[in-house]
């Protein structure tokens, strides 16, 4: 399959996921938590929005640039999930889900990252 817009990318399409799956838990569980529920969305957002973004840009260094900011947001994501679940605020199945999620992700964005430094370093040799 011939990726063709970010869309295409399974970084993109996992990262959707942990975005609806951290939105879908702040509805159910954190109504009353406004600060950090405003930043797990925005963080779970910023992950999605920075592969598109980096998938556009002109240069691999603008891209992988990008490609790091999403991973970024994944820490974030997981530091305030450390949080939440330390508070006594998250039961340990979801904690796990959306663990288990941001790391699926991760590792999608660090093959990005890889690809980009390796289409870097070909481009110099040539």
């Amino acid at each position: 399959m011939k990726i063709e817009k970010f869309e295409d990318l399974i970084a993109w399409q996992e990262a959707r996921k942990l975005a609806q799956i951290v939105n879908s838990f702040l509805k159910e569980s954190m109504k009353d938590e406004r600060d950090i529920s405003r930043q797990l969305r925005r963080a779970s957002d910023s992950v999605m929005s920075n592969i598109a973004e980096g998938f556009n840009r002109f240069t691999l260094k603008d891209s992988k640039n990008f490609f790091i900011m999403a991973r970024s947001s994944l820490s974030e994501i997981k530091s305030h999930l450390y949080f939440v679940y330390d508070e006594g605020r998250i039961l340990e199945e979801k904690f796990s889900e959306i663990l288990a999620q941001c790391d699926r992700t991760g590792k999608l964005i660090t093959g990005l990252i890889k690809n980009s430094i390796a289409q870097e370093l070909k481009n110099k040799t040539q």
